[in-house]
This record gives structure tokens, C-alpha cells and sequence, in this order.
């Protein structure tokens, strides 16, 4: 079963699934009609991807799986709010979940907006002000350490939300603790289709 892998193995699955996606070598496995019918009662997925929404960043596609190997939650900015903390707690606490991945990527529209409102004083308009405000912390950061580029700021964006995770969460920071699951921060490359590990929480 994929739940019994360690952290550590189901990073090393993720890593080398990327791998092929970036030498264009793609197995797409556990994408044909038996592993369809094998998971109409039960799931295992082996992480959970915590990514931003944006449509060049397919989790499953630059990771090379298929169906029931992730479960995978979405917001613009892989911005964290009550409905993802619940649905991050759920793949632990019910799925078993070894790994936790925060995929963000470099270009990031909402990180690009934040950035944009943090230097014009300029907040948007609608939910968007929500995204921005999310964000905020880790564009502020990235700034008085004297990182101005928003790839910067991305890689900012992603070790905050690894690490708020883990702060925020006891059913997470449980896990972590007795070494159930771990937390990685990824950052990805559109024009390369690379993950590169940019933060770790807990034993890998």
C-alpha cells in the first residue's frame, strides 16, 4: 500500500516521477480502467500537494502520477484558509498521508499582485484583497532581506506557508513530531518543468 511509505520514500517517488516529466519521458501510470475500478471504495494516496492554482501547474502531470497516488488541494498563491487547513488535516488524520508538498512556482500571478500592492500602497479590489493580504507577510520578508525578485518572493511564500502549516495545525504538528508525515516546500520552474526542494519540516 502507498500509505505505508515513509516520508523520505514518498519524496523519492515524487522526485523521481518529476524527473521524467522534465526528460519527457512520462510513465502516466495508474491511469488505466483497473486502477479506476480499484479505488472506487477505498484511497491511498502517498502525499498530499498543497499547490497553487495556476493552470501550468497540473500536480499530477509534473509529478507523473495517476489516479489515487495524491491528494491534491488548490488555491491561487497557495494560499492557506480554514477549508485547506481542514482538508490538509483530513489527508493525515483519515488518508494517512506521509507527505505534505507546498508547490508553489515561479512567475506566480497572485505573489506578482502582492508585490505589485506592497510597492504602490495599491490594495485590488474584490477577493483578491484576501489573496494579497495572505501573501503579504512573506513579500514583506523577502524585501528586508533585500530579495526584490518575485521568484524570491515565491520561495519566501513557500517556506511561510510550510512552516504556518506546522505551527497552525496540531494535527499536522502531531504527525511531524511522531514522525508520521513531513512537510517540503517546493518551488517549481515553468520553463524547465523542475520541483527543487526549497524548505523541509520533519525527518526526511
Amino acid at each position: 500500500m502507498a500509505t505505508y511509505l515513509t516520508p523520505a520514500l514518498a519524496w523519492r517517488r515524487l522526485r523521481e516521477g518529476n524527473e521524467r516529466f522534465v526528460e519527457g519521458v512520462s510513465q502516466h501510470p495508474n491511469q488505466d480502467a483497473s486502477r479506476r475500478a480499484s479505488l472506487v471504495e477505498d484511497q491511498h494516496p502517498f502525499a498530499v500537494i498543497f499547490g497553487c492554482s495556476d493552470s501550468r501547474l497540473a500536480a499530477e502531470i509534473i509529478f507523473d502520477l495517476g489516479l489515487g497516488d495524491a491528494f491534491v488541494v488548490r488555491t491561487a498563491g497557495q494560499v492557506i484558509d480554514d477549508a485547506v487547513l481542514g482538508s490538509l488535516e483530513y489527508s493525515i488524520s483519515q488518508l494517512h498521508v506521509p507527505l505534505i508538498v507546498i508547490l508553489g512556482h515561479d512567475s506566480c500571478g497572485a505573489v506578482n499582485a502582492t508585490k505589485a500592492a506592497v510597492e504602490t500602497g495599491e490594495m485590488p479590489a474584490g477577493f483578491i484583497r484576501d489573496l494579497v493580504e495572505r501573501i503579504t507577510p512573506s513579500v514583506l520578508t523577502s524585501i528586508r532581506n533585500e530579495q526584490h525578485d518575485v521568484n524570491d518572493m515565491v520561495v519566501e511564500h513557500v517556506k511561510q506557508t510550510a512552516a504556518r502549516l506546522a505551527d497552525s495545525s496540531r494535527v499536522i504538528s502531531d504527525a511531524i513530531e511522531e514522525g508520521r508525515t513531513a512537510v517540503i516546500g517546493l518551488s517549481y520552474k515553468l520553463d524547465e518543468g523542475r520541483a527543487a526542494l526549497v524548505s523541509g519540516i520533519g525527518q526526511l
